[in-house]
């Protein structure tokens, strides 16, 4: 599964796509909404994080560009910004859910693997495929039952 982190604070950035890789996901980053919105514009993500505060291109206007040209990989805001009107304005431009900072690591992965489930017409931590299993809570893969 391939996650594409747009977050300018570069500690920030890091602490995500670390714990994302160590959760098993191959990631790509962008610190700015520029390069952020080229990657998801050409690149197929399974999932985006994104901040709404960037530089160059804020992110609410990368959402926007990416839905209004038809990209439809699920994304998860991961801002800031906490007023209610902020989180219906992310969500009505293509959102797929909002976190405010600060977070809990945690919850932000627990909210990917939803979205990734969901975009996956998924509704359980479990994708089967045969005799093929990947827990993607647990990030196990078996084979027949057999780990692999």
């Amino acid at each position: 599964m391939r996650i594409l982190v747009v977050e300018d604070d570069t500690d920030l950035n890091r602490q995500l796509v670390t714990a994302l890789e160590e959760a098993g996901y191959v990631v790509d980053s962008a610190t700015d909404g520029e390069d952020g919105h080229f990657l998801g514009d050409t690149e197929p993500y399974d999932a985006v994080v994104l901040d709404l505060g960037l530089p160059t291109l804020d992110g609410l206007s990368v959402l926007e560009n990416w839905r209004r040209d038809g990209r439809t990989m699920p994304v998860l805001i991961l801002t800031a910004r906490d007023r209610w009107s902020d989180k219906v304005a992310g969500i009505d431009a293509g959102a797929d859910d909002y976190v405010a900072k600060p977070f809990h690591m945690e919850e932000v992965l627990a909210r990917v693997r939803a979205l990734v489930r969901r975009a996956a017409g998924h509704a359980s931590n479990e994708l089967t495929c045969g005799p093929v299993r990947l827990d993607l809570r647990a990030g196990r893969v078996t084979l027949d039952g057999n780990p692999v």
